[in-house]
């Protein structure tokens, strides 16, 4: 390959996490998708997805699968860790993930797009596997973004990411090497367990209220509606299966 057509590393190593990523939810994983007719072929979303699994692979997969057979963008909320990390920090630039955001991407619903977010954030990637599919509570900024925006949440249920990378403690001292919030002591490789993710249907925003206390009230309100209903959801597919590896 001559020098004027040689690829840049990240370009190259993007389009192999991208094949990974695939090949992750197709083989390894098994990923059974259900719902994918719930997200809107046309207009604005906001898909809102519990988090789990040590290091938060879900978030990728979901990403990847969204973006694959629903056949739009996807702009998906990631940490800021994930931007430090050379493989995931390319494959995010280039299919427009943000972070730093405190509107949750409101401007990208505004113009009509998708928009994927995990609102419990570290708290759910970093919880033990003790009390795997509890999740944690929601930031409501979401709510808050729905409501300001009008926009329809799209409720996402992901279960098997807890058993892929389960988190059995803590290696401090890494933490604290490498600036994170945490390392978390898990297999070195993903475990080939069976995933399931179910997309729910639509939750409409209410209308705006007027005042600045009732339109917190109205996020607050919806925070808890979807919090319960993918916890629901989590629950229902979780009792749907015999063991997480089959």
């Amino acid at each position: 390959m001559t020098q004027a057509n040689a690829r840049p590393l990240d370009e190259v190593g993007t389009d192999l996490l991208d094949g990974v990523l695939g090949w992750l939810a197709d083989e390894y994983f098994r990923v059974d998708v259900t719902g994918l007719e719930n997200v809107p072929r046309s207009g604005a979303a906001l898909l809102v997805a519990n988090h789990s699994g040590a290091w938060g692979l879900d978030a990728f997969v979901l990403h990847k699968l969204l973006h694959r057979e629903v056949r739009r963008p996807v702009h998906l909320y990631a940490s800021a860790v994930a931007f430090r990390l050379p493989p995931l920090a390319s494959y995010a630039r280039r299919h427009d993930a943000f972070t730093d955001d405190p509107t949750l991407g409101r401007e990208r619903l505004e113009a009509g797009h998708l928009v994927a977010v995990f609102p419990e954030g570290l708290d759910g990637v970093g919880k033990p596997f003790s009390q795997r599919y509890r999740m944690r509570p929601f930031s409501p900024g979401f709510a808050v973004t729905a409501v300001r925006t009008g926009v329809p949440v799209v409720p996402v249920s992901i279960v098997g990411a807890e058993e892929t990378y389960p988190k059995l403690g803590e290696i401090r001292a890494l933490a604290r090497r490498f600036d994170l919030p945490y390392f978390p002591l898990t297999t070195p490789l993903p475990l080939p367990a069976k995933w399931r993710i179910s997309i729910g249907e639509p939750i409409p925003a209410p209308a705006r209220p007027e005042s600045f206390a009732a339109r917190s009230a109205a996020a607050r309100r919806l925070c808890d509606e979807v919090w319960i209903t993918v916890q629901g959801m989590v629950d229902r597919d979780r009792r749907r299966r015999t063991t997480p590896f089959w």
